[in-house]
């Protein structure tokens, strides 16, 4: 086969998984999972040999008109280059692990079949984006994504905050993407067509007239999509999905999908000084507020979602820079250990019954109850915390390095400000997230306490994922930066002495602050017994998880809510930690803003429709009614009465003719 043939099955077989896995879950149950995995990872092997067929050489490209929509084509059209080649690959991997480790997870829930199905459409969206050589095609996925975010994070649709997250997640990005499409039918005016080699070819030749004004608007979906500062706030509340969709949202698809269009269109944020000062702002803020409230999270998967906030933050902060290799880089990196912590958190929650790290503090020999999780999330957290020799280091560094070029003057693709607002905040978050990281280890690995609970042995499939996502975590990082510099647009990913040498000495002063703060707080700590422990009889790892979702009180009482004294958050954070765990109050200051204005608007249509428009509508009712009812009551069947009405009148015209005739 072409390498174009393969390239056209990669997102068609998961699609095709999805539309069977649909049909077939009710008649034929036995074969849901084989039509979610198998397709899964067909694809996964076919994104594979395509990548190594493309080799970062020249992009395939491939092209047929979709539709003749007059001067501006919309065409179904392939453009791989060796950024798409490889994300594919990073796609493929991470569903397929979350395809077989849903199949452990979710074993009991009867909504497995449309679950599994919407994790391949899910899939089947984020290739067509990464394949996509047309904007338009590109958009149809990016919308899917959208939609299939919706159903699976309200999965557990019971539950209050799996409704209320689900509509969240929809509301804020449909926000952000209605600029977002503004900002693509201008993109695609400026430069006669949506086909991507096109547009970047006009830019090219300065054939764009507004570069900011789209630039702007295109990032507004991006903010949107990849939960970038103030668009932010619905990744932490889809926490009540799922843990392997949250898995697959926060590690290879949806906020990935912002920053890999930012990467794949580069050329037209940078024609726009502006705007990439915009951008490495938004970056700025993104990653050091979210590692503030990721400092004072109870909810191990809220830590792990403010987590992903700020390593967006980074690739954002590398885009700003013009630097899309280091900022794939750490996409592919960040998709690796991402993907892990998220299940091996999976599992820890099914151990300990609840989703707070706060209970999980007061549980003695937890990481007995899972050893696979333990060794494993230990590598993904030593990843995050950006600690050679784990994968996390040399893209974080790449980035640190790419930023310190520009601040320094040595490369010229952005502003010199928008260098040193990136290199800054890039070394604060380190700091920040060695310190979230260490916390995040520490409450939920070493409690001290009564016993865990024991659920049973997890599934098979649960813990040979996490081994697999393990072996790149670690090794990722060394290959990529030596073995495939010419896929990153030939620039060297090494990082540099300098942002080396301060990152990793900086995000070892974060962790081991960390950990002298917890020292200190479980030393003065008074330890609260846990109480009862949620123990689901059948040990469903989904029913214990949407049972701890739905809420910590009836598993734990009033002492799920209470603070843990052994929390060193609290001590490193002091004052602002109650304003960080709130995620710095953003949520009640959109409310302010958008929400209660839209609801008093609401009330006085309201009021003027019941007060005012069914006052008239009753009024045009009841004026023929009374008119009715006063000429029923004249109808009284007397021949006499209506012979002296009609005398009467005749009487009254002729005084009143009398009257006109002498006034005239």
């Amino acid at each position: 086969m072409t390498t174009t043939t393969l390239a056209v099955l990669v997102p068609l077989l998961p699609f095709l998984g999805a539309a069977t896995g649909l049909l077939l879950g009710r008649t034929a149950p036995g074969f849901v999972r084989p039509l979610a995995v198998m397709p899964t990872l067909a694809s996964l092997v076919l994104a594979a040999i395509v990548a190594v067929r493309q080799g970062g050489d020249e992009a395939v490209n491939a092209a047929t008109e979709l539709t003749p929509t007059g001067s501006v084509p919309i065409e179904l059209a392939l453009h791989i280059d060796g950024f798409a080649a490889l994300v594919a690959v990073l796609v493929g991997l991470v569903a397929s692990c979350v395809q077989i480790y849903s199949t452990g997870y979710l074993r009991d829930d009867p909504r497995y079949p449309s679950y599994a199905a919407l994790v391949s459409l899910f899939t089947s969206a984020m290739l067509l984006v990464v394949y996509s050589g047309d904007l338009m095609v590109l958009l149809v996925g990016w919308e899917v994504m959208g939609i299939c975010s919706y159903f699976l994070v309200g999965h557990y649709w019971e539950t209050p905050e799996a409704r209320a997250a689900s509509i969240t997640a929809f509301l804020v990005t449909k926000l952000g993407d209605v600029p977002f499409l503004i900002g693509l039918f201008a993109l695609a005016t400026d430069a006669g067509s949506f086909r991507i080699t096109k547009v970047l070819d006009a830019v090219a030749s300065g054939g764009l007239d507004h570069p900011t004004l789209i630039a702007l608007l295109l990032l507004a979906g991006v903010a949107g999509k990849s939960a970038q500062f103030p668009l932010h706030t619905w990744l932490p509340d889809a926490m009540a999905g799922p843990t392997p969709v949250s898995a697959l949202i926060h590690a290879a698809t949806m906020v990935a999908a912002g920053v890999y269009f930012v990467a794949r269109l580069l050329p037209v944020f940078e024609a726009s000084q502006a705007a990439m000062v915009v951008l490495a702002v938004m970056a700025a803020v993104t990653m050091t507020g979210s590692a503030l409230a990721a400092l004072a999270q109870d909810d191990i998967k809220r830590v792990l979602a403010y987590s992903t906030i700020g390593q967006l933050g980074y690739m954002t902060g590398a885009l700003a820079v013009g630097d899309r290799g280091a900022a794939v880089f750490h996409l592919l990196s960040h998709g690796a250990f991402k993907a892990l912590l998220f299940l091996a958190a999976g599992v820890i929650i099914h151990a300990a019954g609840t989703n707070s790290l706060a209970a999980m503090s007061r549980m003695g020999h937890l990481r007995d109850r899972v050893p696979d999780a333990y060794w494993t999330m230990t590598v993904a957290l030593l990843a995050l915390a950006a600690i050679p020799p784990f994968s996390g280091f040399f893209s974080k560094e790449s980035v640190l390095g790419a930023a310190e070029h520009v601040a320094t003057g040595h490369t010229e693709h952005a502003p010199g400000a928008a260098g040193w607002v990136v290199l800054v905040a890039g070394l604060l978050t380190a700091l920040l997230t060695a310190a979230y990281a260490t916390r995040l280890w520490l409450l939920a690995f070493r409690g001290q306490g009564v016993e865990a609970p024991d659920h049973g042995r997890q599934p098979l499939t649960m813990n040979v994922v996490l081994w697999v996502l393990a072996v790149p975590s670690l090794a990722v990082g060394g290959f990529a930066y030596r073995v495939l510099p010419d896929w990153f647009d030939g620039r060297d990913l090494t990082p540099t002495l300098t942002t080396s040498v301060v990152g990793t000495g900086v995000a070892l002063v974060g962790g081991i602050v960390t950990y002298a703060a917890w020292r200190h707080t479980t030393a003065l700590a008074a330890r609260v017994p846990l109480g009862a422990v949620a123990a689901h009889p059948e040990g469903d790892a989904a029913l214990v998880e949407a049972e701890a979702i739905a809420s910590h009180e009836p598993a734990y009482g009033d002492i799920a809510y209470a603070p843990d004294p052994a929390d060193p958050g609290r001590l490193l954070l002091g004052p602002l930690h109650r304003h960080a765990a709130v995620g710095f109050h953003l949520d009640a200051v959109y409310s302010i803003l958008f929400v209660r204005p839209v609801q008093a608007g609401a009330t006085l249509v309201r009021f003027l429709d019941r007060a005012v428009v069914e006052t008239y509508v009753r009024g045009a009712g009841a004026t023929p009614r009374a008119l009715g009812w006063a000429v029923r009551r004249a109808q009284t069947g007397n021949v006499q009465t209506y012979v002296s009405a009609l005398l009467a009148g005749t009487v009254v015209l002729a005084v009143a003719a009398v009257l006109v005739a002498t006034g005239a």
